[in-house]
């Protein structure tokens, strides 16, 4: 599980946060990471400074919700790198509003991202892994596609659907030897929460039973154990790190 040398890694959302330490723990075992962001150029080239193993990281600035923009992006990963083994969807973002007040850009930019967003780079990954007969695919969802939470319909549905995407392809891709599982978080200590009122924060604080926020080191062994030799049985799963929520 430590032992990711010789091994290509793609994590979205890879500079910041649950995507950050996730990163970090791949460069940490052996493995050559592109780590994928958004828009803060700062941002991921203050990550890159401070990163474990700097020499194996390489990180693209792209949005993955744009189909064409994604396709070229593969293309040019599968000349540098010849084969992808691990894809790690951790891209995410949230614009919260009760239902009846939610602007209607909202709900599409958290739908394209959050979701779309994981059928684009899953889709892209699978055809580059089929060439080698073996991959993993490892999405970071959230209970909150479960329980829903007020005033995040457009996140909670997003992750609903990314949860059962990922069940339909460990079913596509199992016979190529391609395994597809989802790390699902509770509230986690990150920059993804901050915006959240005191008020707000205490209230989900205490419904956790173990009354306090994970940290995102405590995310990545889980998504590193997915994309294990010693988890190669494992496909269509959706473990959860949530303190008990």
């Amino acid at each position: 599980m430590d032992d990711f040398k010789g091994r290509t890694v793609i994590v979205t959302g890879g500079t910041g946060g649950i995507g950050g330490a996730v990163t970090h723990a791949f460069l940490s075992a052996g493995a050559a990471v592109t780590a994928i962001y958004g828009g803060n150029n700062d941002k991921a080239r203050k990550f890159s400074e401070t990163a474990p193993n700097a020499e194996n990281l390489k990180t693209v600035r792209l949005d993955v919700a744009d189909d064409a923009g994604v396709e070229n992006f593969f293309k040019e990963f599968a000349q540098n790198h010849g084969t992808l083994d691990v894809l790690v969807n951790c891209a995410g973002v949230r614009k919260d509003a009760v239902a009846g007040m939610m602007k209607a850009e909202d709900w599409r930019r958290v739908i394209d991202v959050n979701l779309t967003g994981t059928f684009n780079m899953s889709k892209q990954a699978v055809l580059l892994m089929m060439r080698k007969r073996y991959g993993r695919i490892i999405s970071i969802t959230s209970p909150a596609g479960r329980f829903g939470f007020e005033g995040q319909g457009n996140y909670s549905a997003s992750k609903a659907g990314q949860t059962a995407f990922s069940l339909s392809l460990a079913k596509e891709a199992a016979s190529r030897n391609i395994t597809v599982n989802c790390v699902s978080p509770g509230f986690v200590e990150t920059d993804f929460i901050a915006d959240l009122p005191e008020k707000m924060r205490e209230a989900y604080r205490n419904s956790v039973p173990m009354k306090r926020f994970g940290a995102p080191e405590e995310i990545a062994p889980a998504v590193l154990f997915l994309a294990s030799e010693q988890a190669s049985y494992i496909t269509g799963a959706v473990l959860e790190v949530s303190g008990g929520l």
